[in-house]
């Protein structure tokens, strides 16, 4: 079956929280028949209305397509941080790429995080976003490789934004008995990620981009004008951009073997009231060093979001919740018995390299995605960052695409076999606190 549609139905949202506290707009019309346009987006989530938003602004007629709805996605399912950096420590960075090269992505990535503050702060106030995420660890090595990425990043960068904290610090922090420490960074933060998708769209159709619904590309033509293929109509573009991240259709061996779709799951609890400071004592997010990552924070309602629990076959199981609300209840003995009303799941993009896919796939078409796990803040700025290139302006675009991350063995048809035996072997040292 098409995974677009092995967990969904056309069209329809997920029965998540974020959906259930956010006014959904009518569903927008699909693209029927053939029409030209300066820019062809496929995918309507963070990166694509992005790269919608600033092409439009630039003037450029820009034609976005979803096989489903703006913000229908990871876009508008995750957890909702907007994290510091990449999925991989500025040391190893500096190590591999140099120190340049380093600073310049750092620079960018702190840029990503500023975008994210100011357009919810100018434009989309409902997505409310908010400052502070935690890092949890479980031992005192993770302990000392934590702070001495907190201290290179203040020594290398002045980057003063992190606060250690020692076990009792994070536990009257974070009411787990698990954590022996943590970090917070006041610089990082968390948002309403359905909010944030759906106002990024209302900002590019604002400036003149055209946004098609349920319009699922099934090809695309390479040349000068590229056509890109749809059920029921065809868009001849100068221009091309892929931004369906793990929701990528299989249109080109290039982009599918460097990106592998992963599932995650999160559950909204019960309104817990005045007892969700017996889980959290401050409106931060959190995540933690398990591979298998733990993600959490508060809902504006005080519901626990809760995500974790990874699963790289193309389905859903077909039980989601029993296991993680069982990773819930371990983390948080206190919330044994809380009632759930909501679970849910999407699917996101990660690479071999943890690092973001950017790269072009032609002279006039380009692609970003796997931005594995910190893609709130980096899918943004990826699409600002194709918009600059498709206006001729590529040094940035060449930065992040001189990470070179490299193919799945085998590309796509053995990426999820190969993947899946790496991930067991990691949940199990997870589980064993190896």
């Amino acid at each position: 079956m098409n995974p677009l549609y092995r967990n969904d139905r056309p069209g329809q949202m997920p029965k998540s929280w974020y959906v259930a506290s956010t006014d959904l707009p009518p569903e927008r019309p699909a693209l029927f028949g053939e029409t030209v346009a300066d820019v062809c987006v496929i995918g309507a989530g963070y990166t694509g209305l992005s790269a919608a938003w600033h092409l439009a602004q630039k003037g450029l007629d820009v034609v976005v397509l979803d096989a489903h709805r703006a913000g229908f996605g990871a876009s508008g399912r995750n957890g909702g941080q907007v994290g510091t950096g990449y999925n991989a420590s500025q040391q190893s960075l500096a190590r591999k790429l140099g120190a340049g090269n380093a600073t310049a992505l750092w620079a960018l990535a702190e840029e990503a995080k500023a975008d994210v503050r100011r357009i919810c702060a100018d434009h989309i106030p409902e997505a409310q976003y908010k400052p502070g995420v935690a890092h949890g660890y479980y031992s005192a090595t993770e302990a000392r490789d934590y702070d001495a990425d907190a201290d290179y990043l203040a020594q290398s960068y002045g980057y003063d934004q992190i606060e250690k904290l020692h076990p009792d610090a994070m536990r009257d922090l974070v009411k787990s008995p698990l954590y022996q420490g943590g970090l917070l960074d006041m610089g990082a933060g968390h948002l309403h990620p359905l909010r944030y998708a759906l106002g990024l769209a209302r900002l590019a159709e604002a400036a003149g981009a055209r946004i098609y619904d349920r319009s699922e590309v099934t090809g695309l033509a390479m040349g000068d004008p590229a056509v890109v293929q749809t059920g029921q109509g065809r868009v001849r573009a100068r221009h091309v951009i892929m931004a369906g991240n793990g929701y990528m259709p299989n249109i080109n061996r290039a982009v599918a073997a460097k990106v592998m779709p992963i599932n995650s799951f999160i559950c909204a609890t019960e309104p817990l009231g005045d007892r969700a400071r017996d889980v959290l004592a401050r409106d931060i997010a959190v995540a933690d060093s398990k591979f298998v990552v733990n993600y959490y924070r508060m809902s504006e309602d005080n519901r626990f979001l809760f995500g974790g629990r990874e699963s790289y076959s193309i389905g859903f199981p077909r039980d989601i919740s029993t296991a993680l609300i069982q990773r819930m209840t371990t983390l948080f003995p206190q919330l044994d018995g809380v009632k759930v009303d909501y679970v849910w799941g999407g699917t996101l993009g990660i690479t071999m390299t943890r690092l973001p896919a950017i790269q072009r796939v032609a002279p006039n078409v380009l692609s970003g995605a796997g931005f594995s796990g910190h893609g709130v803040a980096l899918s943004g700025l990826a699409g600002k960052i194709m918009a600059e290139a498709v206006a001729g302006q590529a040094g940035r675009f060449d930065t992040l695409a001189g990470l070179n991350v490299p193919s799945f063995p085998g590309g796509r048809a053995l990426r999820a076999p190969l993947l899946t035996l790496a991930m067991t072997w990691y949940a199990l040292r997870d589980r064993l606190g190896v």
